[in-house]
């Protein structure tokens, strides 16, 4: 059995691999977007920036049951896979295997964490990848054990989607997706800003980060799909005791949202790409406005729902977002960094803290396994990163 050594906060840590637990099927998926600081634009406004600190605006809610410490620890248990291409979403399935979505190819892999086997399930069709867009975030129906459906955000010709496949395990590798119903359509397409990432919540209800495309109107602009979060039925419609009448808006005024992840009181958090000066992690309410374009960070006005926490564009370039042992775990792309904010209800209680810098270049997707444990998966063969023998890969990691 491999070991792995990570030096994290002066101590050296030698972690051997253990075993996930198996995972439900329905695990909250979080799963590039961009500002300047994901290298997705020109680099804007050089310079020195402020580091991440963490922010006091938040809506009331009740406190967690208890606050985690200032500071926690990172340790890679291993390696559980490389040699992905363009690697986007992630989604654990029963039994602890993990499908993942490349952007590219347009390809869905089982991954077996035990021995790093890849099997392709198939190829999605109707997906038209270029820029940001492609195959983008993936999750389980929340009745996976029963209906057996993969839910795939992607990028088609004319819009982005959502759609829901059935897994048939009894087919041949390569052939085991079933034709794409559609789900949901209509969200605005762009080479930049297409958000991507999808989730089932606790309460059953499909979520979807969007971003504006490029176009910053669409973020204030309630009709629109563009640089909201979306809230659904798993058959797509509206989903009961949204904030707008008939419309699956369930927050807006936001740019590219691509982190969804829920705390164990059943709160929503979301991480988005600012555009030069500010990334931001945001506690959401529903039919709040969190600002774009008015606002990027902090701000004073009133009527715009302020970050919990914020950053640098060069320090985070935030894309996927995990809760576990009480804090929110954010990836970073352009800040190549996995950041740790510990919460106290729907506040940080401390300042980000930085784990990984620079150790596995760019961090795409970040998920929940259970306890103790996180998934990662790098991002530098999505052509803005540096790739090395390896690239990407899926890594374990404990957490405290």
């Amino acid at each position: 059995m491999k070991s792995e050594t990570r030096r994290v906060e002066g101590t050296v840590i030698v972690q051997r691999r253990a075993v996930p637990a198996v995972l439900a099927a329905a695990a909250l998926l979080l799963t590039a977007g961009c500002s300047s600081g994901d290298g997705d634009a020109p680099e804007k406004n050089g310079g020195a920036r402020p580091s991440a600190t963490a922010g006091s605006e938040a809506p009331p809610s009740a406190r967690a049951t208890a606050t985690p410490p200032a500071k926690g620890t990172v340790s890679v248990v291993h390696t559980v896979a490389e040699g992905l291409k363009t690697p986007w979403g992630l989604a654990p399935i029963p039994g602890g295997d993990l499908l993942v979505s490349s952007r590219d190819d347009a390809t869905i892999i089982r991954v077996d964490p035990d021995t790093g086997k890849k099997t392709e399930l198939g190829e999605v069709p109707g997906v038209s990848a270029a820029g940001e867009g492609g195959l983008l975030g993936i999750a389980l129906s929340p009745d996976f054990a029963a209906d057996r459906m993969i839910y795939a955000y992607f990028t088609s010709a004319s819009d982005n989607r959502i759609v829901r496949m059935l897994y048939d395990t009894k087919r041949p590798a390569g052939e085991q997706l079933g034709a794409p119903d559609t789900v949901f359509k209509g969200i605005p397409k762009g080479y930049i800003h297409n958000g991507g990432r999808i989730g089932f919540g606790p309460d059953r209800m499909l979520y979807a980060g969007t971003g504006e495309s490029g176009d910053t109107g669409l973020s204030q602009d309630k009709k629109s799909l563009g640089g909201k979060i979306l809230r659904m039925t798993p058959e797509g419609e509206p989903a009961p005791g949204n904030p707008f009448p008939d419309s699956p808006v369930y927050s807006y005024g936001h740019r590219n949202v691509q982190g969804l992840a829920w705390d164990r009181e059943q709160r929503l958090f979301a991480s988005e790409f600012g555009q030069d000066t500010w990334d931001e992690l945001n506690a959401i309410k529903p039919g709040d406005n969190y600002g774009w374009p008015e606002a990027e960070g902090r701000t004073d006005d009133k009527d715009f729902h302020g970050p919990l926490a914020q950053w640098a564009t060069d320090d985070a370039s935030p894309s996927g977002l995990a809760h576990a042992k009480g804090s929110l775990w954010m990836a970073g792309l352009k800040g190549r960094t996995l950041w740790r904010v510990p919460l106290d209800g729907v506040k940080a209680s401390a300042d980000p803290q930085p784990f990984l810098k620079g150790e596995y270049g760019r961090l795409r997707t970040v998920v929940a396994a259970g306890g103790d444990r996180l998934w990662l998966v790098t991002s530098n063969t999505d052509g803005r990163g540096d790739p090395k023998t390896g690239d990407d890969r899926i890594l374990e990691l404990k957490v405290s």
